[in-house]
């Protein structure tokens, strides 16, 4: 898999191209759809298959204070899209340049000059162009003038909904993980740089990897069941609280993964959590004792639900 900039001019061996086009933020099943649809027609026609994101997130630029809600970073994005079978990942970056394209200019500039793209898939609700003033009436009258072909696909649906990453978000929020993770068809999984800290869970018996959630949403906070991918690949199961700990002081925002029957030093490693399951929301203790109590019913329960099948 390839990461290319919607800035510069791609590789010659890339363009003629058909690009899934969207945000793609924790790449759904409506998603998959897209990208699956795009790489299909790429093979039928012998040409390379790119997915087109946005990063930073068009929300994000112009909400900047808007509460974090990112499902997915570009690395797991990337990630993502080579599983599904496209060649490269094209990251637009959504700047005030970018906002201020209209939809033809968007089209014209990034799509056909510096990507070369023969085709362009995407869903049926998609909005480009400042002020969104480009729509999917707009992306078929452009490919029939330009000489692009245009194809949509239609929402997905699960559970008599189509499928949305504001679904996903209420159900993580509400802490129902599996009902996030049937839209995904994955859990749930934050991603990254385990952090050195005062190691107050090791004083107790529970050392954690602990996470900063960075731009990630933040799910409800509380226990969870958890699996941990490693550096090397390897899958650990555990325990997490995802909030502020409120029997320490001073409050302090993490994800903190105690990993069942494991002991290797992951300070500085990036690693990712998988939320399996909610188990009850945090709470303060009066002493350690209650605590680590509380804590050894929590990884008894944490251990029953990761008795595999899972889902």
């Amino acid at each position: 898999m390839v990461r290319l900039s919607g800035e510069t001019r791609i590789p010659d061996a890339l363009r003629g191209a058909i690009v899934a086009l969207g945000n793609f933020d924790g790449f759904h099943l409506g998603h998959q759809a897209v990208v699956g649809a795009a790489v299909a027609r790429a093979r039928a026609e012998g040409r390379p298959a790119l997915v087109a994101t946005f990063d930073p997130h068009p929300v994000r630029h112009f909400k900047p204070d808007a509460a974090p809600f990112r499902l997915t970073t570009l690395d797991q994005r990337e990630r993502l899209f080579a599983d599904a079978g496209a060649d490269a990942m094209l990251v637009f970056a959504f700047d005030a340049v970018l906002a201020r394209l209209d939809a033809r200019a968007f089209v014209q500039e990034r799509l056909l000059d510096l990507t070369g793209a023969a085709g362009v898939v995407t869903g049926e609700d998609f909005t480009f162009g400042h002020k969104r003033s480009g729509d999917i009436g707009v992306l078929r009258a452009l490919g029939d003038e330009l000489g692009f072909a245009v194809e949509t696909v239609g929402p997905v649906a699960a559970g008599g909904e189509a499928v949305s990453s504001s679904r996903i978000r209420e159900a993580l929020q509400a802490g129902r993980p599996r009902d996030a993770a049937r839209l995904l068809t994955r859990p749930f999984a934050i991603e990254g740089v385990v952090q050195g800290g005062a190691k107050l869970g090791r004083t107790i018996g529970y050392p954690t990897a602990n996470i900063a959630m960075g731009n990630y949403l933040r799910p409800a906070y509380g226990i969870y069941a958890v699996r941990a991918r490693l550096p090397d690949g390897r899958m650990v199961n555990g325990a997490a609280n995802l909030g502020i700990r409120p029997s320490f002081t001073p409050p302090v925002e993490l994800l903190e993964a105690y990993l069942f029957d494991f002991s290797d030093d992951l300070y500085g490693q990036t690693i990712e959590v998988e939320l399996i399951e909610y188990l009850r929301p945090e709470a303060k203790f009066d002493d350690l004792d209650a605590l680590k109590a509380q804590m050894a019913r929590d990884c008894d329960a944490a251990r029953a639900v990761l008795r595999p099948p899972l889902f």
